[in-house]
């Protein structure tokens, strides 16, 4: 809107090793759509674990998205079997992100997760994950195609997700009862936490959309809207309902600091 400053949104950095240095960052993709998509201003939150304050962090960001990520939430935060041998993981992450949607969610700010973000909502919130989804009886491959082209590996052409009837995404895609999306991972949604309410499913029955109940604005995809979100009518509607939220979260505190 003319004259409103953009709201800030924080996007969830992975720790990665150049050369012995540590590098705190996410994948350009996101940061576009934060700042088109959605209208916000992005910033990117470092993995610091205990070193933030979370709820000082949030309480000062007008919305939040949790990025995608090669690596995985270590299991023992949902007492989950350890992990294979060679599996990619990111404490330093998980001690940020997990503390950090909590604190999100108590300080209703809204809140996008998405890939990893997905998971890393559902097992903050007390829920568990499938480490491996194709090897769990009935449930098809939702891994990317090995080696493929960046085009070929995120366009939306996986499969199609049937949407919840009465829900926001049903909403967010016109009534539409389902939409297709470009779903790649190997793990996902096991046991759906308590406040989670499902918004979207894959045709082998895998969660791959939530909405966080009693939240301004707290949703997740297992998918990425991130990509080519200009070229796909459900992934602007998600971002632009997202950005909707922080400016709507951004005002109020500008009219009342305790409201944040």
């Amino acid at each position: 809107m003319t004259g409103q400053k953009p709201p800030l949104i924080g996007i969830s950095a992975c720790v990665r090793d150049l050369n012995g240095h540590s590098l705190h960052g996410a994948t350009e993709r996101y940061i576009i759509a934060a700042a088109e998509a959605a209208g916000g201003l992005p910033l990117i939150v470092p993995a610091l674990g205990p070193r933030i304050d979370v709820a000082e962090l949030a309480g000062r960001l007008d919305g939040l998205v949790l990025t995608g990520s090669r690596s995985n939430v270590e299991p023992h935060h949902y007492d989950g079997a350890p992990s294979r041998p060679g599996t990619a993981h990111d404490a330093a992450r998980d001690a940020t992100t997990l503390p950090l949607i909590r604190a999100a969610l108590a300080a209703d700010l809204p809140l996008l997760a998405i890939c990893r973000g997905f998971e890393e909502l559902n097992v903050a919130l007390g829920g568990t994950l499938h480490q491996h989804v194709h090897e769990t009886p009935g449930r098809i491959d939702h891994r990317a195609v090995p080696d493929a082209p960046v085009n070929i590996r995120f366009a939306h052409r996986a499969h199609p997700v049937r949407l919840a009837e009465g829900g926001l995404f049903r909403r967010l895609a016109g009534g539409a009862p389902e939409i297709i999306v470009n779903s790649l991972h190997e793990q996902g949604i096991d046991r759906l936490a308590d406040r989670l309410r499902v918004e979207a499913v894959a045709p082998d029955g895998q969660i791959e959309g939530v909405q966080a109940t009693g939240a301004r604005f707290a949703v997740g995809v297992q998918w990425h809207p991130e990509h080519a979100v200009d070229e796909t009518p459900f992934s602007r509607a998600l971002f632009a309902a997202f950005g909707e939220a922080c400016r709507a979260r951004a005002a109020a505190a500008r009219r009342s600091p305790a409201a944040a």
